[in-house]
């Protein structure tokens, strides 16, 4: 059975027609065909699905599309504005973050949240909130570094 959802999708308003029992990333990648949300283990194990929910940080692999009925979803896609990408994603590239790229946007969210939090991170912060993301390619090194890059970054731009 389907009945309408209206939620705001990065920025923009929506109304569509979803099952009641579809999971969030579904409705994202097939719906409104935002694949940067990644499906991993669909077990809420390894944080490829992370998008944000009212600025927090959530899986979307296990959490239905209902459930966030009004509120905010920001995905990787609404990341950067304008073509430009966001200071997480462009310190992702120049720290070499990413390596086979699947675990990136997840991780990029994950960062997203702690940054607005805590504009200014230790690193142990940044490895607590990264905690619930699995990388299969990296040590995790080049991906704390690109977080504190991005910190950086704000506080020449603030």
């Amino acid at each position: 059975m389907k009945s309408l959802l209206n939620l705001w999708v990065n920025g923009r308003p929506r109304e569509d027609a979803v099952a009641e029992n579809a999971l969030l990333v579904d409705y994202l990648r097939d719906a409104l065909g935002l694949t940067g949300t990644k499906q991993g283990c669909d077990g809420g194990e390894c944080g490829a699905c992370t998008v944000l929910v009212d600025g927090e940080p959530r899986l979307a692999c296990s959490t239905l599309a209902h459930s966030v009925a009004g509120r905010r979803v920001e995905t990787i896609e609404g990341a950067g504005r304008d073509g430009t990408l966001s200071r997480l994603q462009r310190a992702f590239h120049e720290q070499l973050g990413a390596q086979c790229g699947f675990c990136t946007p997840g991780m990029i969210m994950a960062a997203e949240a702690l940054l607005r939090r805590t504009p200014q991170p230790s690193r142990d912060e940044i490895r607590a909130a990264l905690g619930g993301n699995l990388c299969r390619c990296t040590g995790y090194v080049k991906i704390i570094d690109s977080v504190e890059a991005a910190a950086r970054c704000a506080e020449v731009s603030a």
